[in-house]
């Protein structure tokens, strides 16, 4: 039998083992899934041995790179692994917001808003770029990002038609909070993306909605890097 699981803190909303136990009955696939909430980084450890392949989560994906042998081109550029296969890493967070947020990008988009610095921020921002949009970085910490959330003003706002949420605000236990925006910025014009599949509406997407914003959540991103996770398992 072949052993998967995932690492990350918290896990409780996570819908990662019921997709890959669906998906293992589904080929008579042979495999487990198992969950790993862990403390710290180096508890990861003895897992890579453990496990054939491991999924990655926040607030690991940048922190887990130096404990892999290898890792793939495309996570080393977007500087996050969210995949391990044999103590080989891999990315498909960006693969997964590629075909999220793709359906909904005209030829009239040019500037894109990350909110967050961290690393599922930054598979957003690459994927951003591959579709030719110029995406500023808004970060809680000066210098981690092109914008602080304090320099963010109406005008900033309406100048990013894309806004999308990296930051945990909106999932549990952070469920009652959403990031700090100057909301009447956002109007009509506007597609709110949010990392976040459960809740399926976060407070960020509510009030994107009551502002006229068209929202879509992380579920399609979800779907789709597990899909590309599935694929680096069995080839």
């Amino acid at each position: 039998m072949l052993h998967f699981g995932i690492i990350g803190k918290p896990l409780g909303h996570s819908q990662s083992k019921k997709f890959f136990d669906e998906r293992f009955a589904a080929f008579g696939i042979d495999a487990d899934y198992s969950i790993h909430e862990i403390e710290a980084i180096e508890e990861v450890v003895p897992l890579l041995d453990l496990l054939d392949g491991l999924n990655v989560t926040s607030p690991y994906k940048e922190a887990i790179i130096p404990y892999l042998n290898e890792i793939d081109p495309v996570a080393r550029e977007i500087g996050a692994v969210n995949v391990v296969y044999k103590h080989h890493g891999y990315n498909t967070d960006w693969i997964g917001v590629t075909e999220a947020i793709k359906p909904y990008v005209t030829k009239q988009d040019r500037q894109a808003m990350v909110l967050g610095s961290g690393g599922a921020a930054n598979a957003v921002r690459y994927a951003l770029q591959q579709m030719g949009l110029n995406v500023s970085v808004v970060s809680r910490q000066p210098g981690k990002g092109d914008l602080t959330y304090a320099e963010l003003t109406e005008d900033v706002i309406a100048a990013h038609r894309i806004i999308a949420n990296c930051t945990p605000l909106g999932m549990f236990p952070l469920d009652s909070e959403m990031p700090d925006l100057p909301w009447d910025g956002i109007n009509g014009k506007h597609l709110l993306f949010d990392c976040i599949y459960n809740p399926a509406e976060t407070l960020f997407l509510k009030k994107g909605k009551e502002q006229g914003a068209q929202t879509v959540n992380g579920y399609a991103m979800f779907v789709a890097q597990a899909e590309a996770a599935l694929r680096i398992f069995f080839n």
